[in-house]
């Protein structure tokens, strides 16, 4: 396994999911598990599906087409039909089968309580998974009783390099790619059918990507839940580890002229809040942010740590295409600290350069003086 070097984040209280967001309601968890066709992502659900883990999970399967291998196979050891009907399953697992973008099957769901303290959802190996995040983020209805936990994306070993490095017609960006930019989790599976070799060769495209997010190596998709649950990726409990990620976090360099990667830096001193709204709202939402050949950038995903004036405690930043949000974390700045601004963007035609000038001007321009 990689980054070993990396630390584990917060284990979450005891006092069930959603930690100490939780609160009296006990938000429940949502992973969305994604990845290429063929990849393994069947493997995996069908493993935590039906092997004894004292997880009680709910599924949500959303393959489009006629019935992913997963429900036929789910449906013959049941012995029945499946569809959209709930699903309770030997091991105390629930699993449901949608052709919709599952919000519908989440509302469902929650009639449920009770039955189950983590929510999966399976997305369909062309799906951007940045669109299901969002979907999860902005309807304040489920984020009452559930919380965007994480994004896992399953890796092939065998073809993985070639599925990331195919061309896509008049720069659409490659499904692939995407699916390792946005997620928290990558599991490269199936490595007991490559070459130590071909296997260093996935996990540097894989990095040359998406140079924050960790790495599990694995066969036949058996991984330890642990490090696939509660990953808290979206919420302040990630902000000691965040910190200490942040620090592994290097900029890194396409291996496509056009492909995606990632770029962080770092600036000293407190920032106003206004100003760092500007800043990321010029990037995400105005798009004003130009390399030097004048292409737009593009930012998937955003991530990172700042000090906001009149804030005692760092706070975290989070960024999904268009969508982004700021929270105080619990880790506070101590007196004798350096405060700092670290970011990490992933995306395409970034210039870690341009970025951290214009963060600079935008920070401590006009509008930082006001």
């Amino acid at each position: 396994m990689e980054d070993e070097d990396c630390p584990d984040l917060i284990p979450i209280d005891s006092g069930g999911a959603g930690g100490a967001q939780a609160g009296a309601s006990a938000r429940i968890p949502v992973t969305i598990i994604t990845g290429y066709l063929g990849a393994g992502k069947t493997t995996l659900l069908n493993y935590i599906l039906t092997e004894q883990h004292s997880k009680r999970i709910a599924v949500i399967l959303n393959e489009f087409g006629e019935g992913s291998a997963l429900e036929k196979s789910l449906a013959i050891s049941q012995g029945g039909e499946l569809y959209e009907e709930w699903l309770e399953l030997r091991n105390g697992c629930l699993c449901c089968s949608v052709k919709d973008n599952g919000v519908k099957a989440i509302e469902n769901l929650m009639q449920k309580r009770g039955k189950f303290d983590y929510i999966l959802l399976e997305t369909t190996g062309l799906a951007d998974p940045g669109a299901v995040a969002s979907m999860f983020w902005v309807d304040s209805e489920l984020g009452s009783d559930i919380y965007l936990d994480g994004i896992v994306s399953v890796v092939d070993a065998k073809y993985g390099l070639q599925h990331l490095t195919e061309e896509k017609p008049e720069g659409l960006i490659n499904e692939a790619s995407r699916q390792v930019a946005l997620a928290d989790l990558i599991i490269i599976n199936k490595t007991d059918l490559v070459s130590g070799e071909e296997l260093n060769k996935i996990r540097t495209s894989v990095r040359s990507i998406n140079g924050f997010v960790k790495i599990i190596e694995t066969q036949r998709s058996r991984v330890d839940l642990s490090n696939v649950l509660d990953l808290h990726a979206f919420d302040s409990l990630s902000g000691v580890s965040l910190q200490k990620r942040l620090q592994h976090v290097r900029t890194t360099h396409a291996h496509l002229d056009k492909g995606i990667i990632t770029v962080t830096f770092e600036v000293l001193g407190n920032i106003i809040e206004e100003s760092l709204n500007l800043f990321i709202q010029n990037l995400l939402w105005e798009k004003n942010v130009k390399d030097k050949t004048g292409c737009t950038m593009d930012v998937i995903r955003l991530k990172g740590l700042v000090s906001i004036q009149g804030k005692s405690h760092q706070v975290i930043v989070q960024g999904v295409h268009e969508l982004y949000d700021l929270e105080e974390t619990s880790v506070s700045w101590k007196e004798d600290e350096k405060r700092t601004n670290r970011l990490v963007l992933i995306g395409r035609n970034l210039d870690k350069e341009i970025l951290k000038e214009v963060f600079i001007a935008t920070v401590t321009g006009k509008q930082g003086n006001s």
